[in-house]
């Protein structure tokens, strides 16, 4: 690859998740502080992410991969994107802010494909090149999080500065799409069914009952994951957390260091063993979080937040590979396509509706019994390793080198 193409890539990767991790992590804190916003509020803002998945399917189905080039595509979504970012952030309530966040959504998770789409088609081996480049998205998501606790938006009670500069960011991103190498579409003329677009075809994998234990468990430990997508922002500010954001870019430099040890443990215990253990240390975050405070117990929560590289590599990057694998040829992309549906659209869809029902029964005059809420997704977490624990039978998976 040439130099500046892999520079054009890992700048794109880097604006595209800058963007996301720039208001995502906040706006639950935001929605709070700026509108007095509900747990079931919270939960609509939130659940606009599971919505966005369950559609993107279709826009690069149906659009992206049969009319228009990949990279142009990338632009017009994220000028849009823009302009939806900057009316968010100038919402005068919640009833004027939640279209905005819906549409954006709705436009912004199809782009996550198309990034990969523009990577992989300038790569000659992309299982050596990708994740050299992706890696800069995982810096990008860090950065923006520095950035909003360099600036002390939270404790100042300006989180919509993190609209501006995320409609900013994404302006540039728009831009900047249309000089990426060009990416023509690559089903151009052929005939796309429902079915095709959104993996059913991959549903005859459920047979296998070892992957089917693997499915029901991936949705249900998305509804306790939730929970911290949601709330934990909120939670730590509430709790007097000096620049929660940036404390929270911790959990994805250990997603980092915890993506180069997987494929090590994978080869030594199995996938079995990988999923069990980030399955348990949702478990034991969410306990963590429980007890832990801004005082002696600091200490717990910020071992909570660098858990992230287990609870995430351990059990969603090692179940894509485990899905990839149990796919064989012919379901490989049907296979991540309805395992992404099931998990980022079904199972986090119930996952936030659920965290912001149980969120408001435990409002109180001060704020939220975090350590009664908290406990909960710390008991179903628990349930559902039990689950996989005694269900699922363990096997070696060959790695592409």
């Amino acid at each position: 690859m040439k130099t500046t193409t892999r520079i054009q890539l890992s700048l794109m990767m880097f604006l595209e998740f800058f963007i996301w991790g720039g208001w995502f992590v906040t706006m639950g804190t935001y929605l709070s502080q700026a509108f007095s916003a509900s747990g079931g509020q919270l939960a609509m803002a939130y659940e606009t992410q599971s919505i966005g998945a369950i559609v993107a399917p279709f826009i690069i189905g149906l659009i992206a991969d049969r009319y228009f080039s990949a990279q142009k595509i990338l632009g017009v979504l994220h000028l849009i994107g823009a302009v939806l970012l900057y009316q968010a952030a100038v919402a005068a309530d919640f009833g004027t802010f939640y279209p905005y966040i819906l549409i954006y959504m709705i436009l912004y998770m199809p782009t996550l494909a198309l990034v990969n789409s523009v990577a992989f088609r300038q790569m000659q081996d992309p299982s050596k090149e990708f994740a050299s480049i992706r890696v800069l998205g995982t810096i990008g998501w860090i950065v923006a999080g520095i950035v909003i606790g360099y600036f002390g938006w939270e404790s100042k009670n300006i989180l919509e500065n993190t609209f501006y500069f995320t409609a900013g960011a994404s302006a540039l991103l728009g831009v900047f799409s249309f000089t990426l190498p060009k990416t023509p579409p690559t089903a151009k003329g052929e005939t796309t069914q429902i079915r095709d677009i959104l993996g059913l075809d991959a549903l005859a994998m459920l047979k296998d009952a070892r992957f089917l234990v693997f499915f029901i468990a991936s949705i249900l430990i998305c509804i306790p994951l939730a929970f911290y997508y949601q709330h934990a922002n909120q939670f730590l500010n509430e709790l007097g957390m000096e620049a929660a954001a940036a404390k929270m870019t911790l959990g994805q430099a250990s997603e980092v260091a915890f993506m180069l040890l997987l494929p090590l443990f994978l080869k030594r215990y199995g996938i079995k063993t990988t999923l069990v253990v980030g399955m348990i240390a949702w478990a034991v975050r969410y306990i963590l979080f429980a007890f832990g405070d801004v005082g002696e117990q600091s200490w717990m929560l910020i071992f909570g937040i660098l858990l992230h590289g287990i609870c995430y590599d351990f059990f969603f990057v090692s179940g894509q590979i485990y899905t990839d694998y149990k796919a064989g040829e012919k379901f490989k992309s049907a296979a991540q396509g309805l395992i992404t549906l099931a998990t980022y659209g079904l199972g986090m869809l119930i996952g936030f509706r659920t965290a912001g029902y149980i969120t408001d029964q435990y409002a109180i005059a001060e704020g939220h019994d975090w350590t009664q809420i908290w406990l909960l997704p710390a008991g179903f977490s628990a349930l559902v390793f039990l689950y996989l624990l005694f269900s699922f039978k363990n096997e070696k998976i060959q790695l592409q080198s």
